[in-house]
């Protein structure tokens, strides 16, 4: 019985590459036996509540999977999103997440998080459902992530919003009634208004 236990488990962490001990739970295995295979080395824990294989090779994005594991709700945002996207120079340290600004504040483990509170159709609009290591992920689409950058340009710095701004748009990411939809969305219009213009 416990070597079929094992079995499930270790299949389950195949598949989604990173589970929570919730998720072991729902196909009838305690959290308890999750506990003894980490100790045995079966399986690694990789933060509170988070496990994956040892022998496991992450992608490029893994902290993203950790993140959305650890916050469902979350959708990637701010830099995270546009490092997702290719948009950006710069590596973010945290992982940058969106939540309703009446979310309670995920507790610490797993990768270091950044929390932006976000409401409205500002939280709820441009999101784009991606699966990475089997598991999925939440992450603003590139149009709403520049204009989120407008919006947040004083934590982030407007020269990380200009740049995203002008490699979404050399790139061809998004077209401008997209970028115009969400700076409308994100109330940052007559901020974008004379850098779009630039553009056109």
């Amino acid at each position: 019985m416990a070597t079929t236990k094992a079995e499930q488990v270790v299949e389950l962490i195949r598949k989604r590459g990173v589970v929570r001990s919730r998720d072991i739970e729902r196909i009838g295995v305690s959290r308890e036996y999750l506990r003894i295979l980490a100790t045995n080395g079966v399986v690694e824990r990789i933060g509170r509540g988070l496990y994956t294989l040892p022998d496991d090779e992450p992608s490029e994005h893994r902290s993203l999977v950790e993140a959305a594991r650890r916050v469902p709700h979350g959708v990637v945002c701010l830099l995270s999103a546009l490092q997702f996207h290719q948009l950006t120079t710069q590596l973010p340290r945290e992982v940058w997440l969106a939540v309703d600004r009446r979310a309670w504040k995920p507790v610490s483990g797993g990768p270091p998080l950044r929390i932006v509170k976000f409401s409205g159709s500002s939280l709820t609009k441009g999101v784009e459902h991606h699966e990475i290591e089997g598991t999925p992920v939440r992450i603003y689409c590139p149009a709403k992530t520049v204009a989120d950058c407008f919006k947040y340009r004083n934590k982030i710095g407007l020269d990380v919003a200009l740049e995203a701004l002008r490699d979404c748009w050399r790139e061809r990411r998004c077209s401008m009634d997209d970028l115009w939809r969400y700076a409308k969305v994100c109330r940052v219009a007559n901020v974008m208004r004379p850098y779009l213009e630039s553009l056109t």
